[in-house]
This record gives C-alpha cells, structure tokens and sequence, in this order.
C-alpha cells in the first residue's frame, strides 16, 4: 500500500475551529499500539492540540512540540509503554522545552512514513491526537505464507529454488490493475481435484486497538474473545489439507491493534484468500438476543432490519478506531464503491450456510439462515467472504461461553468443519484471480 506523510518538517495546527483550539488542554491518557505493519501513538485530550512536528531521518526519529500544555504524569507514561518488540518504536523521550511547550521525541527502530492527524470526540473517547508511523520497507505477505509453509513441511520435493517454485504456482497469471473487471463467472474443478498450490483462508478479528468492538456486562472485550477465537481457528486450518492440498490461514490482525475496514479487505486480497471469515461477538440493546449468526453482502438491501442494523454498527468501527479521513490512499477512495460480484455473494452464502449447519451443532443459532447486509468488509469482489457473530457478547450466559476454552474450541473446530464442507463441493480454483 502506499502511503504519503502529511508532513516531513513543517507545522500542523490540528483544528476544528479556531474557537475551539484550546491552550491549557488536559491530557487524559496515552496509549502504543504495536503492529508488524504500522505503530500507532494516540494522546487522548479534552481539547484539540496545537503541535509542531518534523522527521529526522538519520537517525530516523520524529519530535514533536505539543503547545499549551504542561507535563503531566499522562504524558510522562508514554516512556514507560514502549515495548521491546515494537517493531518501530526504540523508545520515546519527553521533556519539558519551554513554558508551554512540552516535547515529544520518538526513536526509531527504522525509517518510518508518518501519518498524524486529529479524530474528533465519538464514543467513550474525546479529542485524539494521532501519529501512525508506517516502515518504509514491507514485506510480501504472501510470500511470508509461503516461506513459512515450506519450513514446516518435510513434504515438499528439494528443488533448486522452491520458494520460488511455489510462489509461481501461486500466481499463474499476470496480475490485473485494480480498475479491471472481475469475471462474474468462474469455472470451478471437479470435487475432489488439486489444484496443486497452497489454498490461503483470511480470518479477520473484529475490532482491535483503539475499537474494543461490544463491551458485555462482565467487562469482556469483543476484540480479545474473537482474536483468542482466532488463533484457535488458524491452529485447526493450517493442520488441515483440503484434496491434497496445503491450507493456510492468514490473520489480518494477530495481535490487539487496529486495522481499518478497507485494509482488511486489501490484505486479503493481497495474499490471494480463497476465503475470507470476519468474526465478532454480536451485542444487542438488551441481554436477552442469543446465538450465533452469519452474515454475507448484499447487492440491494439488506435482508432485515436486524442486519441492516448490524452493519451500520460493524461499519463504524474505522470512526472508533481512528481512520485518517484525509489521507490520499487510492484504496480508501475505491472502498466506498461496491465491488462485489453476483459470483462472490453466491460463493458467500454457501459458505455461510455450511458454516451456520456445522454452529448449529454446538451452540444455539439467532438466525437458521444466512442473513445479508451492505457489511464493508465483505467487498471483496473475488474472495467468498463471511461475517460470523459467535454469540451474543451482551447476553451474560453467551459472554462466559465466550470466555470459555470449552466452547471456543468447539466453535473454532464447527467453523472448520464449515469451511471443509463448503470445499467438498466447491473445490478451490486455480490461481487466476486477480489482485490489486
């Protein structure tokens, strides 16, 4: 992905208003989200903050001058949230440099891209100050899969170079800019045949970082039960061939930070998922909705009111988790658009069907069918894709199933079952989608 700082040495005056530009802010908390792909710092204030900002490559760090404020213990934290395995951030100093000016300097483990920007007040959170800091150098995740399978196969003949060997079965076509068109109708091989290449499931944690997703009554956290659930799921797929083939799992969040609805989308489909599996924890107004359901996209509306309300929630989750708004990506701009094909919604509803018969199974189901909404991260045009709501985290009986080893790994072995039976009858297809 490409991603253009807002600023490399000049002055940013995040604003909503002159008015409401406020000198004597109180800084209410701090918080570090380390992830493989970006760093996040968050200052969280009861008023917008005036800051100077500018990058110094060699060493690479960033300082920053937060106007009008005083140190306080909040900001004095900062130093002590630093992990060691942050993959971007060595450590950050911070100091009083004059009266009214508190300095802020981030070292970096290498050279980083920043992006910073303001996220107004929504939800438990007031004003946010927020610095991304994107690598410079990434790495391909699908090439990572591959590399990764390979080490832990003792099955693999010896070639001269079988890295390369698999990631040129992976794509036998040359890659298609985003603007062409998807097919709507693919030919699919006989059940049973393979395809000779590494079959590549997306699972996709709600929520994480800044967005906690629901809150149940006992205090549980929507974003850690389904990442546990998660990391139960790939455990199950990555021991488990289909026809003959390698099967991976590819988590589009493995640990607690934020990954914007479009990213999830794009990471998929960069790896080339033949599936893609949103999981969450459903929550309602009241305790008393129970069981699972399963989501798929809908090309008009939604298919009730219940789903429409779910995805007009679920959606939200980039205000909560602080999406930069005016960042220039392309991908955001394409994300508004519908992508998705007549094919892929087909594909979604069979996969949720034989995912909603094997839940039936160890738990209680809200809906006994595959429900439909316009759900964002669902778009993706050419990969089967599925939302998944295990229970209901606001019904307390349903918030300690999710609590629960017991019940997680029953339902992280039924969502396997689901994706085997959807294989048995619609066996991956050849690597000839195309990816952006």
């Amino acid at each position: 992905m490409k991603r253009r700082p807002l600023l490399q040495s000049a002055t940013l005056a995040l604003l909503l208003g002159t008015r409401q530009l406020a000198w004597g802010a109180t800084i209410l908390a701090v918080r570090i989200w380390p992830a493989p792909d970006y760093s996040r710092v968050t200052i969280e204030s009861d008023a917008v903050l005036k800051i100077k900002q500018f990058f110094v490559p060699s060493p690479p760090r960033l300082a920053v001058d937060i106007e009008g404020i005083e140190l306080n213990p909040a900001l004095k934290d900062l130093v002590a949230k630093v992990r060691s395995d942050d993959p971007t951030i060595a450590g950050i100093r911070v100091g009083q440099s004059a009266p009214g000016v508190v300095r802020l300097v981030l070292d970096l483990k290498q050279p980083i891209t920043p992006q910073v920007f303001a996220l107004t007040p929504v939800a438990a959170y007031q004003h946010r100050l927020v610095f991304d800091l994107y690598p410079t150098q990434t790495s391909d995740p699908l090439e990572a899969l591959i590399a990764e399978r390979l080490r832990e196969s003792t099955a693999v003949r010896p070639t001269a170079d079988p890295l390369g060997d698999l990631i040129a079965q992976q794509s036998q076509k040359p890659v298609a800019k985003p603007s062409q068109a998807v097919p709507d109708i693919k030919p699919r091989p006989q059940p049973g045949a393979a395809t000779d290449r590494l079959i590549i499931i997306a699972i996709d944690p709600g929520h994480g970082g800044e967005d906690p997703g629901a809150i149940g009554p006992g205090g549980t956290r929507e974003k850690d039960v389904v990442l546990r659930l998660a990391h139960r799921l790939r455990e199950r797929i990555n021991a488990s061939p289909i026809n003959g083939n390698a099967i991976r799992a590819y988590l589009t969040r493995d640990a607690d930070f934020f990954v914007p609805l479009h990213v999830r989308v794009q990471k998929a489909r960069q790896v080339q998922a033949d599936l893609f599996v949103s999981i969450h924890a459903d929550a309602f107004f009241t305790p008393r909705p129970q069981g699972a359901s399963v989501f798929a996209l809908s090309h008009g509306g939604a298919s009730s009111t219940a789903a429409r309300w779910m995805a007009e929630r679920e959606n939200k989750a980039d205000q909560i988790g602080g999406l930069n708004v005016v960042s220039k990506d392309p991908e955001v701009k394409r994300a508004l658009f519908d992508m998705s094909t007549t094919a892929q919604i087909n594909d979604s509803l069979k996969l949720g069907g034989a995912m909603l018969g094997e839940i039936g199974r160890v738990g209680k189901l809200h809906k006994s069918k595959v429900e439909q909404a316009s759900f964002a991260v669902l778009k993706a045009p050419d990969i089967p894709s599925v939302l998944v709501e295990a229970a209901f985290i606001s019904n307390p009986e349903e918030e300690t199933k999710l609590n629960s080893d017991e019940f997680q790994e029953q339902l992280a072995s039924a969502l396997m079952r689901g994706i085997e039976a959807y294989f048995s009858k619609n066996p991956p297809l050849a690597r000839n989608r195309t990816v952006s």
